[in-house]
């Protein structure tokens, strides 16, 4: 009788604990690896694109992120700026795939392929459209590794960019922890995690969307000769942020022009700074200093690299939300552009995948959806400023995240690749609606709308600002990937860009715990 009760008491507790954890999300590790990568490249000839000087090179650098399919083959998305050089304004976005194989502990191949779109600065970029394979030789440190080798670039669409050059990269491990998406909007108890896999220290990021103003300080006017000393810059852009202790963090900020100057202005920033909280966490002081690529839109930034100091400060206004005001510089090393910059932004905290932590504030974690967005599009009849109108093709990255089951925020950007409107190129943001899946979970609608800076290329989008609306549905091909296709419509205010376009891609969609 004796065992039988012993029996049965384990058996209830067994139970008792399963129930605990049964439905909570499993916690899956994606490989990957963050890049960082320059090749110097060889500019045409003046006989070939009517200039009357040998052209520099151009200082390409890129930053990737790229996930493993297995232990070797990988796969992601990339962004080019020049640095050097005189095509300052230079960008492009591209997707990645390669095979990264070790034939000792320390040592392997590297062998892989890049397609894109982008231009600008006046280069003789055709379309956009180019490809950039590379084979390269890597040697693992302890927590990075480098590597370098042959590269291969051709802006074929119609351009005249096209050679064999080195690059080096250098290369860090960054996995990242997720759940499946039909998880999305689920909460638990934080109790209910202390026997999972999610038991761990929190990870925080911060995402913020912001406007920011340059007050042009330099003397140097614009590469048609307007001045630009006195005149004020109005850029719309995004913030992303990664911490790596409570006050050290790294971030990348993206803005586009939307007015001010004419359209076609970028910049691309990566820095890291130190944070300072006060008044009970509810009050924060940034230091930032980043570095990056810029200009386009007219603005001579040289060769594009910038660097960019800044002071920021933030207050809470809701529990997860504050409101953001900062002022600094942007500036080349030489002043040649030199601007005074204040801007404001909401940012929105994230603590994730993970229960562990000292904030007695949280009490739940929930389970929120993320997307990435790889897409093409393709604008009818694309009006320019002085050529004849043609349909224009570009690739897109966007990314989503879920506020609820079916409304989410978007940020975007598209560079052309296809068209002969190689410098044109897009920073937006927005909101959309899903659809409940339907067709046994298979099949959902959307619809978003996104509005923001673009320009170059010779379309004509007056100084920048556009709004685009859209259609579209999503089919399930994996847990993680979707098929996308939509349908919509494209008008610059102040231009007369007026197009309706539709889009083809690949969504790649996951959930992760926030606390709460």
């Amino acid at each position: 009788m004796k065992k039988f009760i012993f029996l049965l008491i384990t058996l209830i507790s067994f139970q008792a604990l399963f129930s605990q954890t049964e439905n909570i999300p499993e916690r899956i590790t994606q490989k990957g690896f963050a890049k960082i990568d320059f090749l110097s490249i060889k500019m045409p000839p003046p006989e070939d694109i009517g200039t009357t000087f040998n052209e520099p090179n151009m200082g390409f650098t890129g930053i990737h992120y790229n996930l493993f399919l297995n232990e070797s083959f990988y796969t992601g998305v990339g962004l080019y700026g020049s640095i050097s050089g005189i095509r300052g304004g230079f960008f492009t976005l591209g997707i990645n795939a390669g095979l990264k194989k070790y034939f000792s502990k320390k040592l392997y191949i590297d062998t892989g392929f890049h397609f894109g779109g982008g231009g600008g600065a006046g280069a003789p970029d055709g379309g956009g459209a180019f490809i950039l394979p590379h084979a390269n030789l890597g040697y693992q440190f302890k927590n990075f590794s480098l590597n370098g080798g042959w590269s291969y670039v051709n802006f074929f669409d119609g351009g005249r960019i096209k050679g064999h050059q080195l690059n080096i990269g250098l290369e860090i491990p960054l996995d990242f922890e997720y759940a499946n998406y039909k998880h999305t909007e689920k909460e638990f108890g934080l109790d209910n995690f202390e026997n999972t896999n999610w038991n761990q220290n929190p990870k925080q990021n911060s995402l913020m969307v912001h406007f920011n103003n340059l007050k042009v300080l330099s003397e140097a006017n614009s590469t048609t000769g307007e001045v630009l000393k006195g005149k004020t810059i109005k850029l719309a852009g995004f913030e992303f942020t990664s911490y790596l202790n409570d006050n050290w963090f790294a971030f990348l900020k993206v803005d586009g022009a939307y007015d001010g100057i004419r359209a076609g202005y970028m910049d691309v920033l990566l820095g890291g700074g130190y944070h300072l909280s006060m008044n009970k966490n509810r009050t924060n002081i940034l230091a930032k200093l980043g570095f990056g690529a810029g200009g386009g839109g007219g603005v001579d930034t040289k060769g594009g690299f910038l660097f960019y100091p800044d002071i920021s400060i933030e207050q809470q206004i809701l529990k997860d939300i504050y409101v953001s005001v900062n002022k600094g510089y942007l500036l080349t090393p030489n002043k040649d552009f030199y601007t005074s910059t204040f801007g404001v932004g909401i940012k929105y905290y994230i603590e994730r995948n993970g229960v562990k932590t000292d904030n007695t504030s949280f009490t739940q974690g929930k389970f929120k959806g993320f997307d990435v967005i790889v897409k093409q599009d393709l604008y009818f009849n694309a009006k320019r400023i002085e050529d004849p109108t043609e349909h224009m093709h570009q690739i897109s990255l966007q990314i989503n995240l879920d506020l609820n089951k079916h409304l989410f925020v978007a940020g975007q950007t598209s560079f052309a690749n296809f068209g002969n409107a190689g410098a044109y190129a897009e920073g937006l943001v927005g909101l959309g609606i899903k659809s409940k899946p339907f067709f046994n979970n298979s099949t959902s609608i959307f619809t978003q709308i996104l509005g923001g800076a673009a320009g170059g290329g010779n379309i004509s989008t007056g100084q920048g600002f556009i709004i685009k609306p859209s259609l579209g549905l999503d089919y399930k091909l994996s847990n993680t990937l979707n098929f996308r296709a939509a349908a919509g419509y494209v008008k610059a205010k102040g231009g007369e860009l007026s197009s309706p376009f539709i889009n083809l891609g690949l969504k790649y969609n996951i959930s992760f715990l926030k606390l709460k």
